[in-house]
């Protein structure tokens, strides 16, 4: 017979931690239909000596939720590698979303997801083709994507939806959490993956008010888990917090027989000040050990934000930031000016909770000093003999607050991060791919894991990083027919040179909507990216146009109808 496509000659690695092996796949329909020693003719071929062919990798934690209606490539996944996405992590999303309300949820992503809200306003338009969660997966099946997508339908904007404004005011009452529950059993049975929310801290609303998600008691929280498809049919994923953690994982899953997926286990040297890495491994293996099916998910990267005084999101979790939350610039620059302001601020970075992320701060970028760029702060100070706050808020104000600083959040620790890579009771993610556009980008987490953690430090074998990054996000997510290179598997596959492959140094680029900025990451040794047998990327270049026909599908319930 004549295929559609035949890859040759490449190192087959199957995504369920076996052994590479040599061998050829045929490619029918969008399915793979032989392995091994394939025999036939194809339409085309690809050579892929020397290459290592997996599948397409799973990225179980991102945030595309608004960029794919206006970026149907989901740029930058799949020069990486990235084939399929969930989107609605930590309870956030624009569905549902009464009219009434755009404004709300728009103030709320500026927020927690880095991006303008000139440049959301933009990009969503003024006609949104939906407003239930139904509606949002229909709408973004009928345009289509690059790669395959699923959604977890999130907890901020069902609040929003029933409390309007109040949702970030007060917890509900029993009549709205029923609400509430009726509007996530729709969108599951509509073909959402799951439920998702939060308590972070970190996770603050326009006005400087918690996202909706942070006002609910456990009452509510647990009745909207209880909606969630049990034994593996579905999944909840959850950024932990103060009334969300361990404990509360473990009784979600274990009443309600659901799978749970919590963000993130990470380690120190930054920001968030965790229990040691191996305490929340060992209680991690305890839960599993009892029967509860809760996973937590790990970064192979350094968390690592760069931000700047006018939008600090990093510190609005910080009383002394976030009281100036929804002030103009010129309020801003006035306050950094007080001696109050700058006395509070310094006791947080000299002695206090912000000392360990201050101490390996840097200026990113500096309009007026570029000889202060990529130097320590505290060098900075000490070289003009100041304090460490007096330092930095003299430069900003002089700047104008374009003045970016750079500051490890968690994960700054190696040797804590391989500790967590090597553990069998987790799950890889945590890229945020499509959020915090201006102030991070993990979405190359695929390839730095491969170039890192695999050639340059040997840490995980080649057969295991590819598991992590394919089959096991998917079993754990609930994704059904991804993540394996088998006979009658949807063809998504990327080949990949595994002496070369990498993530290249970020760069700032404008291309959001708006003129917004974002930050980007090239990938290096990515060869080809094949969605449902389509060839998307090859050689880092898009085979396809952004404005045509598309391969990715809209996983309902974890897979293509």
């Amino acid at each position: 017979m004549t295929f559609d496509l035949r890859i040759d000659n490449g190192t087959l690695v199957d995504g369920s931690g076996a052994p590479g092996r040599t061998g050829s796949i045929a490619i029918e329909d969008g399915r793979i239909v032989a392995m091994g020693d394939v025999t036939g003719k194809a339409k085309r071929s690809l050579d892929a000596g020397g290459k290592v062919v997996a599948p397409g990798f799973v990225d179980i934690h991102t945030h595309y939720d608004a960029q794919i209606l206006w970026d149907r490539m989901l740029t930058i996944s799949p020069w990486h590698g990235v084939t399929t996405v969930v989107m609605g992590n930590c309870g956030f999303g624009i569905a549902p979303t009464r009219p009434a309300h755009r404004e709300l949820i728009v103030r709320t992503l500026e927020k927690v997801e880095g991006m303008t809200a000139e440049a959301l306003f933009a990009g969503l338009g003024d006609d949104w083709p939906f407003e239930t969660f139904p509606e949002y997966l229909d709408a973004i099946e009928r345009r289509g994507s690059a790669i395959n997508v699923a959604a977890l339908v999130g907890h901020t904007p069902v609040r929003l939806y029933v409390m309007g404004e109040e949702a970030t005011e007060r917890e509900a009452t029993a009549d709205e959490i029923a609400k509430m529950q009726r509007i996530v059993r729709q969108a599951i049975a509509a073909g959402g993956l799951g439920f998702a929310t939060s308590k972070a801290a970190t996770h603050v609303g326009f006005e400087g008010r918690p996202v909706p998600s942070r006002l609910a008691g456990f009452e509510e929280v647990d009745a909207l888990a209880a909606t969630v498809p049990a034994a593996g049919r579905g999944v909840m994923q959850a950024t932990i917090g103060k009334g969300l953690a361990l404990p509360e994982f473990e009784r979600l899953a274990s009443s309600h027989g659901i799978r749970v997926s919590w963000t993130a286990l990470l380690g120190g040297g930054g920001l968030l000040r965790n229990s040691s890495v191996t305490d929340q491994l060992e209680r991690s293996a305890a839960i599993q050990a009892r029967g509860a099916d809760v996973w937590p998910q790990v970064a192979c990267r350094p968390l690592v934000l760069e931000f700047t005084l006018k939008e600090p999101f990093l510190l609005d979790m910080n009383p002394v930031f976030n009281k100036l939350s929804g002030a103009d610039p010129a309020s801003r620059m006035q306050a950094y000016a007080s001696e109050d302001f700058r006395g509070e601020f310094h006791r947080m970075i000299e002695g206090g909770a912000l000392t360990d992320a201050f101490a390996k701060a840097v200026v990113s970028y500096s309009r007026l000093h570029p000889e202060y760029q990529e130097r320590l702060l505290p060098q900075l100070a000490a070289e003009k003999g100041k304090r460490i706050a007096d330092f930095m808020l003299d430069l900003v104000i002089e700047e104008e607050l374009d003045t970016r600083i750079r500051m490890p959040v968690a994960n700054a620790d190696e040797s804590e991060v391989a500790t967590m890579l090597g553990n069998d009771h987790v799950v890889l993610g945590l890229s945020d791919a499509g959020a915090h556009a201006s102030q991070l980008c993990d979405a190359c987490y695929s390839t730095h894991l491969l170039g890192h953690w695999v050639r340059e430090t040997g840490v995980l074998s080649l057969e295991r990083a590819v598991q992590m990054l394919t089959s096991l996000p998917a079993t754990v997510f609930g994704i059904a027919d991804r993540g394996l290179l088998a006979v009658d598997r949807p063809a998504d596959i990327v080949i990949f040179d595994p002496d070369t492959v990498g993530a290249s140094p970020l760069e700032r680029v404008t291309d959001q909507p708006a003129g917004a900025e974002r930050l980007i990451s090239r990938a290096r040794g990515i060869e080809a990216v094949i969605v449902n047998g389509t060839l998307l990327r090859q050689a880092d270049e898009d085979q396809i146009a952004g404005n045509g026909a598309l391969p990715g599908r809209l996983l309902r319930n974890g897979r293509a109808a």
